[in-house]
């Protein structure tokens, strides 16, 4: 069975519902994990695992969590890189799934940019979750869970 694993904090209200309908699609075992509580359909394949407040609190249980063949979703690129060295694959929810062929790429970009954003060079952030990001996240979602099912 896929298990999927979501640090889900921070995660947008569309890219939960996405993975509300997925779990029950595919079967998919689907745990939230968040530092508070969280809402979610009544269903046997999803739940909510709540740890202590802190800022990485939910990334530690995560890792910590993770076996070879987990989907993990998250924005945060450290944990994406920590749970794909453990087998896992991590899928941003603007749709960039991180394997080991692309993850420490994508980490030592986002070391930059926090290097520059300390040298107080402004660097911008992300552009606020769109239409566009939510098709990605689904597509790819979609296309992931095609590959692991088969």
């Amino acid at each position: 069975m896929i298990r999927i694993l979501a640090d889900a904090d921070a995660l947008p209200v569309a890219v939960k519902e996405i993975l509300y309908r997925a779990s029950g699609r595919v079967g998919a075992r689907l745990v939230l994990v968040a530092n508070q509580p969280l809402g979610h359909p009544k269903s046997p394949l999803i739940s909510c695992e709540v740890v202590a407040s802190g800022p990485d609190e939910a990334d530690h249980r995560i890792a910590e969590m993770t076996q070879p063949g987990d989907l993990i979703i998250t924005a945060d690129i450290p944990l994406a890189a920590r749970t794909v060295e453990k087998g896992g694959v991590a899928l941003n929810p603007r749709g960039t799934l991180y394997t080991r062929e692309n993850v420490k790429q994508a980490l030592a970009m986002r070391d930059l940019m926090s290097e520059l954003r300390d040298q107080e060079i402004h660097t911008g952030g992300p552009a606020p979750f769109s239409q566009k990001d939510r098709q990605a996240f689904a597509n790819q979602l979609d296309r992931y869970l095609q590959t692991v099912g088969k």
